[in-house]
């Protein structure tokens, strides 16, 4: 495949994402933004709100809501490593968290794809505040770090187990 045929592929996906993101109600409860797409990499952008505040004394974010935001990331990075739309679903996600996020700043979760097999997806994380004037915050001054696993090609139409009644 040339750089443009996967070029078409990445922009292809990318319409995609951009049109089924904003129906995920979760991600949209939250106000989960997509920043960023790229072959094998999403950026998303969680904005700050009273509404998902874990402790409402200092006004620091959930780490749930920090957690969401990665991955959605990671599954969006996940689908723009495929050649043709198709269903991915986590396996496994695991986050460190470093620090606080900062009450009242919206945090980013940068996702990439590092390794893909035919069937799982296995993504490297984070998620920080948008880099300052002054040096702070950035994909350097982590928040929470991360890795996930997703797997390929999860079929949409499950069906319920058959009653044994």
């Amino acid at each position: 495949m040339s750089k443009t045929e996967r070029a078409q592929e990445v922009d292809r996906l990318a319409v995609l994402i951009r049109k089924f993101h904003p129906m995920i109600p979760f991600n949209k409860a939250l106000g989960i933004e997509v920043v960023e797409l790229g072959d094998g990499y999403s950026v998303q952008r969680l904005p700050y709100s009273t509404d998902i505040v874990g402790d409402p004394e200092t006004g620091v974010i959930h780490g749930g809501a920090i957690s969401s935001l990665l991955d959605s990331a990671c599954g969006a990075a996940g689908f723009m490593t495929l050649s043709e739309p198709d269903h991915l679903a986590t396996l496994d996600l695991r986050i460190d968290y470093l620090r606080p996020a900062t009450p009242g700043l919206a945090v980013l979760g940068r996702a990439e794809c590092y390794r893909r097999t035919r069937q799982v997806a296995f993504l490297r994380c984070v998620a920080y505040h948008p880099a300052s004037k002054d040096g702070a915050g950035g994909p350097d001054d982590p928040i929470a770090t991360g890795s996930a696993a997703f797997v390929m090609g999860t079929p949409s139409n499950l069906k319920a187990p058959r009653s044994t009644s």
